[in-house]
């Protein structure tokens, strides 16, 4: 199973945001920001289509659209599948305000006036309870399994975007996209020509999807941080060149994904 806690942010305030992206970024092992809005409506969309382990949600959204009240009511209503973490922020401090939050579904609220209130606070506090959090991934309030099929492909699809950004592979590459494609058919089952199958999809040529695929990763190799590369990319590189061959790069990832599923 991944570690990180999948992050959604409902947030108004930009300089707010600005400090939850940095302090999410410094702790890569423990968070993954999957999205990150000011608009009730469109949190219930990542909600739905996402899933994440934990939202940071902002009662007032002043600057954005509806609520955040308004958000946790359209959840319980939905009665969905997997119910993430809800952790409120907020400058109300009625008691009434925070009482009907959780009737509605806020497992823990913070108030923004209180003393040391930060991105840093928050996210301390969602460390502490990530165990709690993570455990909801295996169960349903019936004690049933959580995703659906289309939920834990989107969650893989996500996964596989972070390894490769992590290793800055460019997502405006034509070979990124055919990467993610051929890591994910390996994950699923090891598949032989994967260039041809990829390429019947896209009807485009073999020979095209592996050049467009190495090209991004000889991208990669020259212009990212080589102690990055070292840090993320952990398999031993056979090629005189320095840089994974597609076969190395694809089965490395597909390796390391599964063992965490």
């Amino acid at each position: 199973m991944d570690k990180r806690l999948e992050i959604l942010l409902v947030e108004d305030d930009k300089a707010a945001c600005e400090e939850f992206i940095r302090e999410i970024d410094n702790n890569p092992d423990d968070f993954h920001l999957i999205g990150l809005t000011n608009n009730s409506t469109r949190a219930f969309q990542y909600v739905t289509e996402s899933s994440p382990d934990a939202i940071i949600l902002d009662l007032e959204l002043h600057h954005g659209g509806g609520d955040g009240l308004e958000l946790l009511k359209r959840m319980k209503e939905a009665q969905l599948s997997r119910i993430p973490f809800v952790l409120v922020t907020t400058n109300n401090i009625s008691a009434v305000t925070h009482e009907i939050a959780r009737e509605l579904g806020a497992d823990f609220i913070m108030t923004k006036n209180q003393e040391n209130y930060c991105a840093k606070s928050v996210l301390e506090f969602l460390k502490l309870t990530k165990s709690v959090i993570l455990n909801r991934r295996k169960q349903t309030p019936s004690g049933g399994y959580v995703e659906t099929p289309t939920q834990a492909a989107k969650r893989l699809q996500r996964r596989i975007c972070l390894e490769l950004d992590r290793v800055g592979v460019s997502p405006k590459s034509v070979g990124y996209a055919y990467l993610i494609e051929a890591i994910t058919m390996t994950v699923k089952e090891p598949t032989q020509h994967i260039c041809e199958k990829i390429g019947d999809l896209h009807r485009k040529t073999a020979t095209s999807v592996e050049r467009a695929m190495q090209n991004a990763i000889n991208r990669a190799w020259s212009t990212s941080d080589i102690d990055e590369l070292l840090k993320h990319y952990t398999a031993r590189i056979k090629s005189e060149k320095g840089v994974p061959t597609i076969t190395e790069f694809i089965y490395f990832y597909a390796q390391k994904i599964k063992n965490d599923l």
